[in-house]
């Protein structure tokens, strides 16, 4: 089972960009073959130094004669808005919404390209088999949150800590036994972090004596 957790996990590896020196004409050509409406551009090492988009080529000023002179390093957005291969998936898709992009370029630490995530690459998460959905929320509960909750509150006076989980459709359904309401509500959020819930609905109850 793959856990879909950060950019890399759901980015596109193979990239088309261009370089610095890309003529206006193969620009467009490229746009063109690959069905895409922005491209990365490439220093020499790799590194992102901007994007050029279809409104790059349409709204920047040029006259006819100088436009098979026209390069990427002239039409192109500076600095490039893109995101680190760790970047989580809900960075990734605020960064989109805020700046109103439909594709990022993707990052390694000294900024080189390693891939591009679009929006479509996002909601991959909300495919994944709800068995591996509700396998991934039950790790996270079991060996990452409880075992920060002190011992004694494991074992309640009024019964044990339980917790089930269901998950159909994306909604992931919680029920069992919590002593504490606010134990409930650190429960829920943490199930609504993992990548593909599309809802947490709960119905716990307070353990009782016997």
């Amino acid at each position: 089972m793959k856990h879909l957790h950060n950019v890399e996990d759901v980015m596109t590896h193979a990239v088309i960009s261009v370089d610095r020196g890309t003529a206006f004409k193969d620009i467009v050509e490229a746009l063109r073959m690959w069905n895409v409406s922005a491209l990365p551009v490439l220093a020499q090492d790799g590194q992102v130094v901007g994007v050029v988009s279809e409104a790059d080529l349409l709204l920047k000023p040029r006259s006819a004669d100088t436009a098979h002179d026209t390069t990427a390093e002239r039409l192109m957005t500076r600095p490039a808005v893109t995101v680190r291969k760790d970047a989580t998936i809900p960075t990734a898709a605020r960064l989109m919404a805020r700046r109103h992009l439909k594709r990022l370029p993707v990052v390694d630490g000294d900024g080189r390209l390693v891939g591009v995530v679009s929006r479509g690459d996002l909601l991959k998460v909300f495919l994944r088999p709800d068995e591996d959905i509700g396998t991934e929320i039950r790790e996270l509960i079991m060996y990452q949150l409880l075992p920060h909750i002190p011992a004694e509150a494991h074992i309640h006076p009024h019964g044990p800590i339980e917790v089930h989980v269901h998950v159909a459709n994306g909604i992931a359904y919680l029920n069992g036994s919590l002593p504490d309401p606010a134990m409930e509500d650190i429960v829920l959020r943490a199930a609504g972090t993992v990548p593909g819930v599309v809802d947490v609905k709960a119905d716990f109850t307070a353990p009782v004596s016997a």
